[in-house]
């Protein structure tokens, strides 16, 4: 397949023999045969405010034909609002129930959506019985004490006192977890007779085919796979989609011309182009075979170097479709290679040192980000995908006049929020912020790192700021800073290269974000003061207990931290964490339920992901974090490079504000 755009299945109104019509709106077909009878349904698949957009389905009840006519009429209404002033296009998801064995009870937990008002109430089921005597009013869960294991629950909203219908049926995890079945590629033997092997890595979640449920993006990562500093073949990248009950939907192959590692692919799972359906999006080469079998480029060119190294042959930027694994648009990629040694060394090492990420650039589509280098040159590029086609929207490069101080800065991973609050969200790309418009917003001039957090660390101060670890043994050891003007809020002294560091709140007894790193003695708090015991890790954060402090996730448990020492919330059975010294899970993010957070770990020989969700009550209502915008792009980006936990717009921790309600509107 040439690099262009494949045109993608887009049906306004269809006839088909079995008498099955789409259409968006009320459309009339003009047709030699009509139906005797027929059904008619809608789907809402985005709403706002003042107004929605259905799907009618027209579904023939009586023989086949060969031709369709319908007719329709609607009473007079006022005319459907726009989407309100600066609201994000977000999933359009459904309750998400499920019930977690908990003791020798259930605990059942469902989503409140992004767009519901503090009004709804909702009732609970089991089986047919009403579990709760009045509406429940409170926290989105229920723990259903004495409730045998396995049983059946739904729950329904309740909207002005009225019963709404019943959601799905609860996904069930008996023991603390849900195991989704995953199909490792078959191993292979590299041009130098080195045999390899799959386990799962990276994942990723996108409502692939629009029924209101995530569907998991995987990274399968050879036995094999190279850091860009070490040299050797690698075997091939490949990328899996799958149901939550383990049917894999598609498996796309990147080709001996992707190189596998943590730093070569970075895919993004969204709703790119707001259709209800998401993409995913990576860089390809020649060779690469998507979900459907098509071959990118040409099917037998082999531009490794004796080393393993790919640094000659064209590279590409791929929009793949969700649903099925096809290849919708295929572009050359930018920033493209150029001359190797102009990324910091000729051997292929910093050339190919890439990011990823999603941004709502123009404050209510999401954009797709893709990035190279970091250690010197920086280039950012943003692309819509709008109509089927990539198209770029802009380009940042530290090379071009004006942009130098951006060179040099950049981390092992990137971070995207609305830094300046004017509705459109900006990158964080270590220790520069590139604006929405893809001018250089800000640089402390502080340098490369490997962690690094945005967020509402300091609720007493207007805005988010950042936090970042330094490798430099001449810049501060760590700091916290302004994230809309990178003005240095505190700093540590310089203590060498500074691998990890956490920020949060971890602690009830210090107000706001707490943040420790490797390198650094003690607990900071918002002030840069050092107020006791770090915690025993500096990795990732979950939240996981009911209230709304956050805990510790490390390798493959949960710990809840206290300046006496930390305390065991979980251990994770049969699982392993991945990317090495990294020890990250797959994936962490408010998957199901209410606003906790899910951990998704492999087990052991990559057979399944499990998926664990809390068993804790809690009292606290929120909706659902993945109808905050910035928490929600954070899923998207958290599998690139050295993965970080996703952070919320909003202040999220002890004595913690009612949150504002997202602007947003479902798709």
């Amino acid at each position: 397949m040439h690099p262009t755009t494949a045109r993608r299945r887009t049906l306004l109104l269809a006839v088909a023999a079995t008498g099955t019509l789409a259409a968006a709106g009320l459309t009339t077909v003009t047709a030699s045969a009509a139906a005797a009878g027929c059904r008619v349904d809608y789907r809402v698949t985005n709403q706002w405010g003042g107004g929605f957009g259905a799907d009618l389905t027209a579904t023939n009840l009586g023989d086949p034909l060969t031709g369709w006519s319908l007719t329709g009429a609607t009473s007079p209404s006022p005319t459907p609002t726009s989407p309100p002033a600066g609201a994000k296009q977000v999933e359009k998801l459904d309750r998400g129930l499920i019930s977690v064995r908990s003791g020798t009870g259930n605990l059942v937990s469902w989503r409140l959506l992004g767009t519901e008002t503090s009004g709804v109430a909702f009732n609970l089921y089991r089986g047919a019985t009403k579990v709760n005597g009045t509406p429940i009013t409170g926290a989105t869960s229920w723990l259903d004490a004495g409730a045998p294991a396995g049983a059946a629950y739904t729950v329904r909203a309740v909207v002005g006192g009225a019963e709404q219908p019943a959601s799905a049926a609860a996904l069930q995890f008996p023991a603390g977890y849900l195991d989704v079945p995953i199909q490792a590629p078959p191993g292979g033997t590299t041009p130098t007779g080195e045999t390899y092997t799959y386990s799962a890595n990276d994942a990723s979640v996108g409502d692939l085919d629009g029924d209101g449920r995530y569907e998991i993006v995987l990274k399968w990562d050879p036995s094999n796979s190279k850091d860009n500093s070490q040299s050797g073949y690698t075997g091939n990248v490949q990328v899996d989609a799958y149901s939550l009950t383990g049917s894999r939907l598609w498996r796309i192959d990147l080709g001996r011309n992707i190189r596998a590692g943590a730093h070569y692919t970075q895919f993004q799972v969204y709703d790119y182009d707001g259709d209800g359906d998401a993409e995913v999006a990576m860089k390809t080469a020649d060779g690469t075979r998507s979900g459907t079998g098509q071959v990118i480029g040409s099917a037998t060119a082999d531009h490794r170097n004796s080393s393993g190294y790919v640094l000659a042959g064209p590279e590409y930027l791929t929009m793949f479709d969700g649903r099925t694994g096809a290849a919708l648009s295929t572009v050359d990629h930018d920033p493209p290679r150029g001359t190797v040694s102009s990324w910091g060394d000729s051997y292929g090492n910093r050339v190919d040192r890439f990011l990823a990420g999603t941004a709502y650039l123009d404050g209510q589509r999401p954009s797709l980000i893709m990035a190279r280098g970091y250690y010197t040159r920086a280039v950012i590029a943003a692309w819509d995908f709008r109509d089927g086609t990539l198209r770029r929207r802009w380009t940042f490069d530290s090379n071009a006049s004006g942009n130098g101080a951006a060179a040099g800065q950049g981390n092992h991973q990137l971070s995207v929020a609305d830094v300046d609050n004017d509705g459109r969200q900006e990158i964080v790309y270590g220790a520069v912020a590139i604006d929405d418009t893809g001018r250089l917003l800000w640089s402390t001039g502080n340098g490369h790192g490997d962690a690094l957090h945005v967020g509402d660390l300091d609720p007493s101060r207007a805005g988010l700021e950042v936090f970042k670890v330094d490798e430099d043994a001449s810049k501060p050891s760590s700091w916290l800073a302004d994230a809309r003007t990178g003005q240095i809020l505190w700093q540590t002294a310089p203590n060498g290269d500074n691998g990890r560091g956490v920020s949060d709140d971890v602690w009830a007894g210090s107000p706001g974000a707490e943040s420790w790193s490797a390198a650094v003695d003690g607990l900071r708090d918002t002030r840069g003061q050092n107020i006791g015991r770090k915690p025993s890790s500096q990795n990732f954060l979950v939240w996981w207990d009911g209230d709304p402090v956050r805990e510790l996730l490390d390798r493959t448990y949960v710990n809840k931290y206290a300046p006496a020492g930390d305390a065991r919330l979980l251990t994770g059975s049969g699982v392993a964490s991945i990317n090495g010294t990294k020890a990250t899970p797959s994936l962490s993010a408010d998957l199901f339920g209410d606003w906790r957070e899910e951990i998704v770990w492999p087990t052991t020989d990559s057979r399944a992901l499990r998926i664990y969700s809390t068993p804790l009550p809690t009292g606290l209502r929120l909706p659902t974090l993945m109808h905050d915008p910035q928490y929600r792009v954070s899923i998207a980006w958290q599998n690139t490079a050295y993965n970080q936990p996703p952070h919320t717009g909003f202040f999220l921790g002890d004595g913690m504000s009612t949150p504002p309600a997202p602007n947003i509107y479902l798709r």
